[in-house]
């Protein structure tokens, strides 16, 4: 068994901020590797973090940020909350509510989450998913379990949380989200948003006039 130092708690600290006694654990739990226990606190944090997420806090503070492109044809409008202004004025939540409007600039998601996209868009979808794969010689059974993997591109398509980060696609914007709720120490939520497309509105009213 790997004898776990100061030195290495000490640079398992620098490395992740952690207090020394999770450090220590951390190092003892994974036989003295460094990566591994970095890996082990960060799971552990999200962990944490997802029962912040879950916890029924009230979140009525937060900040309404804008995005609006450099050529003035595409922005956005965000509502990101959190528990108290004093974590909205902070940096880090400032940065993640700007992110998440150049990220649905880019990425144009319809839905923040899964459940709010429609049940009948999603049968729809899945259905068309298992007649391809059918139509690919996949036998029924197996039809239905390609439907279903394909049924999660078709959400990170669409639902905002799903999305690969556009500054960084190892991570999704939950992932994104739960790595922010653990800098904070606070709930946080995305609530809604508006993405505007100069000139999307009137081509849809001529479309309705026809």
């Amino acid at each position: 068994m790997t004898v776990i130092t100061a030195q290495m708690v000490k640079e398992l600290r620098e490395a992740t901020g952690a207090g020394p006694k999770d450090c220590k654990t951390a190092l003892e739990t994974n036989d003295g590797d460094l990566q591994k226990a970095i890996n082990f606190l960060r799971e552990k944090g999200l962990a944490k973090a997802a029962k912040k997420l879950g916890a029924g806090r009230a979140m009525r503070e937060g900040l309404i940020e804008t995005y609006v492109h450099f050529n003035k044809r595409l922005g956005v409008l965000v509502e990101v909350n959190c528990e108290t202004d004093f974590v909205a004025a902070t940096d880090a939540f400032k940065t993640f509510t700007r992110d998440v409007a150049m990220h649905i600039a880019n990425s144009a998601p319809e839905y923040i989450n899964r459940d709010e996209v429609p049940e009948a868009v999603v049968q729809a979808e899945r259905d068309l998913q298992v007649r391809r794969a059918v139509e690919e010689g996949k036998p029924a059974a197996v039809a239905e379990k390609v439907a279903e993997g394909r049924m999660n591109k078709f959400f990170e398509e669409i639902v905002l949380m799903d999305q690969p980060f556009i500054k960084d696609d190892s991570k999704t914007i939950a992932q994104l989200l739960q790595e922010v709720v653990i800098d904070i120490g606070e709930s946080i939520k995305i609530s809604r948003f508006s993405r505007f497309v100069l000139g999307e509105a009137a081509g849809a009213e001529s479309q309705e006039a026809e």
